[in-house]
């Protein structure tokens, strides 16, 4: 049986007029689909656009141009019945543990507003005994209910924040970067128990996160941003072992390797320059300025992203089709200087 896609975003832009004739476009025309059943780990520097995406499909930004549709329906065309649905299929993690959650309510209060919200569960009691067991589900006792936020640790806080967005029962989680404000060991702690809940409630993620390495570990398939560009889509073990984007290929040469001998021996790619700015990006590639295999057609033609392998994308002039054989020699001196 094939997979099933569960969203799918097509040429996407969200675009921000700031004032005096300038825009940012936080978000320039990306493309990608989430399977049912599976985890997409979104990827790039911080102010590339990642959590911009993930607000869009929240229905808390509107697209510039372009659409996201959920389940074949376009979710910014929905009448307010199929809205209020989508809000409970749909819930998100949010980054910050301690910005998250509603200082003057008890755990219980916060975990309960969204099923009284949306009516579950049959009356009071019966939601209570939920709270209590998606308590129990994030590894929290019953009797935290009574505490305010204040009273926990981050790691704990984000586990309450786990509760509260699966208080509806949905089956797409946007987690945003929901591990980056949390020591490393509690990191480790919160990724298995998103994996585990993943496994016994058929959830669907979608997982933002500048850390290529937790990503690794989280998702099915991967898309690497930069500067409000799709850059490259591909499974997690091809991105490892094979990735084709000047770009990708220096995320992964910074993530050090626990082997003191290899770290030793392997270069490391170093970007020159600094990130241009979302509101002036540069013409053609958005990365070019920043590329050590940029050509002379990177300033004047954005590449698109082709399916260079099965299931592997890639938005760069080195594998654009209609430049193979003028790109070739590039391939070859790109390649020799990562080496």
């Amino acid at each position: 049986m094939g997979k099933q896609t569960l969203l799918s975003v097509n040429r996407l832009k969200i675009h921000f007029d700031i004032g005096k004739g300038k825009t940012v476009k936080a978000v320039d025309g990306i493309s990608f689909m989430i399977n049912k059943g599976e985890t997409f780990g979104l990827v790039g520097e911080s102010g590339c656009g990642k959590s911009t995406s993930g607000r869009v499909l929240m229905r808390l930004y509107k697209p510039t141009e372009g659409e996201v549709t959920y389940k074949g329906k376009n979710i910014h065309q929905l009448n307010k019945v199929e809205a209020f649905q989508y809000h409970r299929n749909i819930q998100m993690i949010f980054q910050d543990p301690y910005a998250s959650l509603n200082p003057r309510l008890t755990v219980r209060d916060i975990i309960l507003e969204p099923m009284e919200i949306h009516n579950l569960y049959g009356g009071r009691n019966e939601r209570l005994e939920k709270v209590d067991e998606l308590l129990e589900a994030v590894g929290l006792h019953r009797e935290f209910a009574n505490r305010y936020p204040h009273e926990f640790s981050g790691g704990q806080r984000q586990r309450i924040g786990i509760a509260r967005a699966l208080a509806l029962e949905p089956e797409f989680i946007i987690a945003d970067e929901p591990i980056s404000a949390l020591d490393v060991s509690v990191q480790a702690q919160v990724v298995g128990l998103l994996k585990k809940l993943q496994k016994e409630k058929r959830l669907t993620y979608l997982f933002i996160a500048h850390d290529l390495s937790m990503v690794k570990h989280m998702s099915d398939r991967i898309g690497v941003m930069y500067l409000g560009n799709m850059v490259e889509i591909t499974d997690h073990v091809q991105l490892y072992k094979e990735p084709l984007h000047p770009y990708t290929q220096a995320l992964l040469s910074a993530i050090p390797i626990p082997d003191p001998d290899i770290e030793d021996r392997r270069k490391r790619i170093i970007l020159k320059g600094e990130l241009p700015s979302p509101i002036h990006p540069p013409s053609g590639c958005v990365f070019r300025t920043r590329c050590p295999a940029a050509m002379e057609v990177c300033a004047l033609k954005k590449p698109a992203l082709q399916e260079i392998d099965k299931d592997h994308f890639v938005a760069c002039h080195l594998y654009d089709r209609e430049l193979e054989q003028m790109t070739d020699g590039m391939k070859v001196m790109f390649q020799a200087r990562s080496e």
